[in-house]
């Protein structure tokens, strides 16, 4: 395999990664601006249809939010048309489609926010995934929207506002003992899938090294961050997109349900949850759609959010920075038998990683002038939540995206290998969650999650 050459600094206004760090960095400081200001603004911008039954409400909530929507519309259009036309995509194409995305996410999101769908685990994400392969399997739209649907461009953007999410002092208040048992399902599962992919399956390293860190983190934006760091195909990271996909709605019903006949206490199912789902917004389904079966969710959720979002989520980078070094350093190296420049590790590392990672730390030095009880009452709705909102718009781009842009066929054409070796990851990866979260810790979550 050639390595390709680097842009250089060109880069800096020429690759998707650095205008998924301007873009999401720019609404961090807006967010903190905003907050520190004492104005609603960001949050009355960040709408979202609300939970709903009733049509009635439904209807109630458009019409007087309608100018709301109209406004997010604007702001992410301009953003997206001038840094897409700066990237060198025609307008005539991108603005028309960004249009029909962004209709199609309104719709996601009011179906999502549908109660009886939501208590099943079809939340927004699930339903963009699912409405998208419908729509690109079935009406086939014209290949030029392509251009609209920009996946690894949307979940970027939403992986830096993740950072915003995660402040590192959320870490401490979940206890040492909470990320030492993240830290063992990564490195466990990610592992278990790459040796077993590589080993067992004989497949290419690139590709077990997506599928691994695809099962080890969180699913569609790990895939996306490694498969940057290490160069992989655009099919390896569509396969392991599928894949976590398709395991990621199985452990919606079989965690929930199993633990329902054990008759398991709602806290350690939510870390079990949080060791063994594949994706953010399929755990989060999880940990709901059991604690509305037992009759308590706010045990299952929090420490479903303690082991997944802050505790596994957290790894992105640390492998994105790992693949890195050993593609750069070794793969490539035994392929073009020359050895790579340091700067090389730099040209290769997943820059928009880094937004995360100083995103988390603003928001870690604000948080830590405020108890955990003042951070959750007044940092979370004031500071957090306008940007877990708009998060979620990017999240709901991108998994629309990757709906549109998939055909079945292309699926099917993956093979069985890596299907094995992704199954063989998640049977450990859930039997070591069970025996952490339930047998082994099971009083420590019961434990944390009263407090």
């Amino acid at each position: 395999m050639s390595v390709q050459k680097p842009m250089g600094w060109k880069e800096l206004y020429l690759k998707e990664d650095w205008w998924a760090i301007y873009l999401g960095l720019g609404i961090v400081i807006l967010a903190i601006v905003f907050f520190y200001g004492g104005s609603p603004f960001l949050r009355s911008l960040s709408v979202l249809p609300p939970t709903w039954t009733d049509p009635g409400k439904l209807i109630e909530h458009f019409s007087t939010k309608i100018g709301w929507y109209a406004m997010e519309f604007i702001v992410w259009l301009i953003i997206f048309s001038i840094s897409t036309n700066i990237l060198g995509f025609k307008q005539s194409e991108y603005i028309p489609s960004f249009i029909f995305l962004y209709i199609l996410s309104i719709i996601t999101f009011t179906i999502g926010a549908y109660k009886p769908l939501k208590h099943y685990g079809f939340e927004a994400p699930l339903v963009a995934l699912l409405l998208g392969l419908l729509i690109s399997n079935v009406v086939r739209l014209p290949k030029w929207m392509d251009s609209g649907f920009r996946v690894e461009y949307y979940i970027k953007t939403g992986i830096v506002l993740l950072g915003a999410t995660l402040p590192f002092t959320l870490v401490i208040w979940a206890g040492p003992v909470a990320f030492l048992q993240a830290t063992i399902i990564s490195i466990t599962t990610c592992l278990t899938i790459y040796f077993a992919a590589t080993k067992i399956f004989g497949l290419d390293k690139r590709l077990s090294s997506v599928l691994g860190v695809g099962g080890a983190i969180c699913g569609v934006s790990a895939a996306i961050a490694v498969g940057g760091a290490v160069k992989a195909k655009k099919e390896d990271i569509s396969v392991a997109i599928a894949l976590v996909t398709v395991w990621a709605i199985i452990m919606i019903f079989f965690i929930p349900y199993f633990s329902k006949l054990l008759n398991l206490h709602p806290a350690p199912v939510g870390a079990w949850v949080g060791s063994s789902e594949f994706a953010d917004a399929a755990g989060f389904a999880a940990a709901t759609a059991y604690g509305s079966m037992v009759g308590n969710e706010e045990p299952a959720i929090r420490a479903f959010t303690l082991m997944k979002v802050i505790g596994r989520d957290i790894w992105l980078g640390i492998w994105s920075f790992v693949f890195a070094l050993i593609a750069t350093l070794k793969w490539e190296r035994e392929e073009a038998g020359v050895r790579p420049s340091v700067m090389e590790i730099w040209w290769r590392f997943p820059k928009f990683v880094l937004g995360f990672v100083i995103a988390s730390i603003v928001i870690t030095i604000i948080a830590a002038q405020y108890s955990l009880a003042d951070f959750n009452k007044i940092v979370e709705p004031a500071l957090i939540g306008p940007v877990k909102n708009l998060r979620s718009w990017t999240f709901i781009f991108c998994f629309l995206s990757i709906g549109l842009t998939t055909r079945f066929r292309e699926l099917a054409a993956a093979g069985k290998k890596p299907f094995g070796a992704f199954t063989i990851g998640v049977i450990v990866n859930c039997t070591l969650g069970f025996v952490l979260s339930v047998l082994l810790l099971g009083d420590y979550w019961i434990r944390m999650t009263a407090k």
